[in-house]
């Protein structure tokens, strides 16, 4: 029979899917094997009106059958098959979606029935084949038909459709498998453990069993002896059939049937963790968009990687068939860590991940999601405290990383999900913080450093704990970030202890100090000279208490983003600082002994004196000192 030509833009459209589309080519049996359930799909809902049908539920399976001799891959089932007309309308234009017809004659004819869940759509899926097979023979009868029909491609050259004789009801995709080459081992495909993993992988949860021939070494009796008298064994291969799916997937049972136990015994054997998730999240939504869910919040970071998971993990499905592994954009990156499922039957399965991603259903799912994976968090916060700190101790970065991202865009979705330690070993929410403020107070109170020992030794931070006020304090870098994003808690501006106003003083008060410095300010321009570019400015200090100095900056740059920058990937961002200050105690018998030395006129010890405050102020700050050798040669000299 003379072949048949694709129409141009189906032609064009399987070219670019045989080239370029579809870069994991394993998915192909994803496909196939989702069409032959879909065409079982459809008998089996016939079945429910023709009593002619003649199979139970039980009866029906796919088989997928490989050859290595022959080079092929089958996948057979019994379902409803196609005529010719339906074999040149389905298969000869590119994405038509014979499921999508028949499920609106159904939906027409018997609105209200059940059991109609319409997963692939033969066009597009189908040709999926191509990337692995350099010709695919379609051999199908459909039910109430007489005769079969042979469909066969090599693939945009195009095809040819002729009527058969064949026995049984059904579809055969008969694939025959490319040659190996030096970029790609096709032959791979045609391996029983390649094929059993690809269908665990994409298909485990199909509805139908999907059946293969696999060997196994069994023993058996010889009907010799050993020497000394016991019988002789040996092993033969035996071929028998498996199911090589399991169908039900877990999360689409009620909790009636699988308890949060029965769940959590799943994660941790999918996921290959030994500890219990620190909180699980089940959804079974209706409406606009259908979906279920099954999600997870690990204890801690674990080895997973050494498995071959991924750091990330909400696996999508449409109906119990894999359509992306890691789908990393149905939740932002702030919920990265979250792990589990997310099942629904109203996406498609479709041509490229850049589609899926940007369907409106898929977004929809993504917000609900979100928003219950926060509540139960929100949950885990007031009734499991300790708990809670355990996991924003292990991802409490992505959270505050969700904060500072898109100019604060999330910041008041993730806002309540943040704690802040006011003490070693005592941490709050920035609500229960403002809830506990007295009144006298006005701002939130903040100290950086490296660690919240730290932060809680700053000099700086000694007048606020006198007049009986909270700190938070911060012991990363992005911290300072986080707090500008969020600008303020219920009206609330936040005050860092190191730079800003600490608004203790009045008027009157700091005009005086003031009127101080200009007193004194020969020996402060003395001490800056002696300093050097070290730092911008020096003055005396209206928040040090019993600390001699300490270091402050001027300007948005503070010295724990000098640190951040530091560490930066760049020599560029390396080289940025923050523009330092020297503030010194005009009641500290330091400052009294370095303003002696300069109004006795002993200059050098005055100079020693400036430098060594100077080098006492950066180990106070927990900046870096650079030449520890001359601060010590310095001190040691006073002696």
């Amino acid at each position: 029979m003379a072949k048949k030509q694709f129409k141009a833009e189906s032609k064009r459209l399987l070219d670019l899917m045989i080239n370029s589309i579809y870069t994991n080519k394993e998915i192909f049996l994803r496909e196939i094997i989702s069409n032959a359930s879909d065409a079982i799909d459809k008998l089996c809902y016939l079945s429910l009106t023709d009593e002619n049908v003649g199979l139970s539920r039980g009866d029906y399976r796919i088989d997928v059958i490989p050859d290595k001799e022959a080079r092929t891959i089958t996948v057979r089932d019994n379902g409803i098959g196609m005529s010719l007309e339906e074999a040149e309308k389905n298969l000869g234009v590119i994405a038509k979606s014979g499921s999508l017809s028949f499920k609106g004659e159904m939906d027409q004819s018997q609105a209200g029935s059940e059991d109609l869940s319409i997963i692939g759509q033969f066009g597009v899926g189908f040709y999926s084949a191509f990337m692995v097979s350099d010709k695919v023979t379609v051999l199908t009868r459909k039910y109430g038909e007489e005769k079969g029909v042979q469909w066969e491609s090599t693939g945009a050259d195009g095809y040819t459709v002729t009527e058969i004789d064949r026995d049984t009801v059904g579809t055969d995709v008969i694939m025959h498998i490319k040659p190996d080459s030096d970029e790609e081992i096709y032959g791979s495909y045609l391996e029983i453990w390649k094929l059993k993993a690809l269908i665990k992988k994409y298909s485990d949860y199909v509805r139908w069993p999907i059946m293969m021939e696999v060997e196994r070494r069994e023993s058996y009796e010889t009907g010799e002896k050993n020497d000394d008298g016991s019988p002789k064994y040996d092993y033969r291969v035996v071929k028998e059939e498996e199911t090589v799916n399991s169908m039900i997937p877990i999360w689409q049972r009620s909790k009636s049937e699988v308890t949060d136990d029965d769940c959590i015994a799943w994660y941790k054997e999918r996921y290959h963790d030994v500890k219990d998730p620190c909180a699980l999240v089940r959804i079974n939504a209706e409406g606009a968009v259908s979906y279920k869910a099954m999600l997870f919040v690990p204890g801690e970071e674990n080895g997973s990687q050494f498995y071959g998971e991924t750091k990330g993990g909400i696996t999508l499905y449409s109906n119990g068939v894999m359509i992306m592994e890691n789908c990393d954009k149905l939740v932002h990156d702030y919920f990265e860590f979250v792990k589990g499922v997310v099942d629904s039957p109203d996406l498609s399965l479709n041509i490229s991940r850049e589609i899926l991603q940007h369907d409106r259903q898929l977004r929809i799912m993504g917000q609900n999601v979100e928003k219950r994976i926060k509540g139960e968090l929100e949950k885990l916060m007031r009734e499991d405290r300790p708990k809670y700190e355990a996991f924003y101790k292990n991802f409490g970065i992505h959270l505050k990383c969700g904060v500072c991202d898109e100019y604060g865009r999330y910041k008041d979705f993730l806002r309540d999900l943040l704690i802040f330690y006011t003490s070693e070993d005592h941490q709050l929410t920035l609500k229960e913080y403002a809830e506990a403020m007295p009144e006298s107070q006005k701002v939130i109170y903040y100290a950086s450093s490296d660690s919240v020992k730290h932060a809680i030794a700053l000099p700086q931070c000694e007048e606020v704990r006198r007049r009986g006020y909270e700190i938070i304090y911060l012991d990363t870098p992005i911290d300072e970030m986080v707090l500008e994003a969020l600008h303020d808690q219920d009206g609330k501006a936040f005050c860092n202890v190191v730079t800003d106003d600490l608004g203790f003083e009045t008027e009157e008060e700091k005009k005086a100090a003031e009127e101080r410095d200009i007193e004194n300010k020969e020996l402060l321009d003395f001490v800056k000279e002696s300093i050097g570019d070290d730092v911008a400015k020096v003055r005396l200090s209206r928040k040090l208490a019993s600390q001699p100095c300490c270091l402050t900056t001027e300007g948005g740059l503070t010295l724990e983003m000098e640190k951040y920058f530091r560490r930066g990937p760049s020599e560029e961002m390396r080289k940025v600082r923050a523009s330092r200050v020297l503030e010194l105690n005009p009641e500290h018998r330091a400052y009294t002994a370095l303003k002696a030395a300069f109004d006795g006129g002993d200059t050098d010890r005055a100079k020693s004196l400036s430098l060594i405050l100077a080098r006492m102020a950066e180990m106070l700050s927990g900046a870096e000192i650079e030449d520890p050798t001359a601060f010590v040669t310095l001190v040691a000299e006073l002696f």
